[in-house]
């Protein structure tokens, strides 16, 4: 857990300004978080925070890259990450998560982890379809030598004698109803 004490932030005795921090992480982040979708990977994350009386904004942003699986070769491979998030916390009475950008912390709160944050912005940058970048190219080549579909529309006035054809085809139990409409 020595990893994740970095992310540590006291915010119990910050004035209310501007303060920017700057981290690095590698492969040991993903280890010690309690998760299974990413073992391997190096990013920098520079944390804006603005600090006021009711409440503390943060901006992140992520660069870097991890390691994926390929969910169609089973291969790794490097998926790049830059992730430009933003974060309220609000002073409260208890803690609450309100919306994914706005959550509600206890005024006490000496200190806040923002490491979970941080990877969870990373995988929500990352793609649903885990696809190594050499299968990547084959399918954008396979999609440009389809063929084009082109839909035509047309604004032909019927003839009369078609017009009773399609009167003759209609549905009794729609009589009714073209009675009342006035036809």
């Amino acid at each position: 857990m020595k990893e994740l004490t970095k992310y540590n932030i006291d915010i119990y005795g910050l004035e209310d300004k501007r303060y920017d921090y700057d981290l690095e992480s590698g492969d040991t982040f993903f280890e010690e978080l309690d998760q299974d979708l990413i073992e391997k990977g190096h990013f920098k994350t520079h944390v804006e925070l603005n600090k006021s009386a009711t409440m503390i904004q943060l901006h992140f942003h992520t660069e870097g890259s991890v390691e994926l699986i390929c969910d169609r070769s089973l291969e790794p491979f490097e998926e790049p990450v830059i992730s430009d998030e933003r974060l309220i916390l609000k002073f409260g009475d208890h803690n609450e998560e309100l919306t994914d950008e706005i959550e509600i912390i206890n005024r006490n709160t000496p200190r806040i982890n923002i490491a979970r944050y941080i990877f969870e912005f990373i995988v929500l940058s990352l793609p649903v379809k885990k696809i190594h970048p050499d299968l990547r190219t084959e399918d954008e080549t396979d999609l440009s030598d389809e063929d084009e579909v082109i839909l035509v529309y047309s604004s032909e006035i019927a003839d009369d004698s078609d017009d009773e054809e399609n009167q003759e085809k209609t549905d009794p139990r729609w009589e009714a109803l073209k009675k009342l409409k006035g036809e």
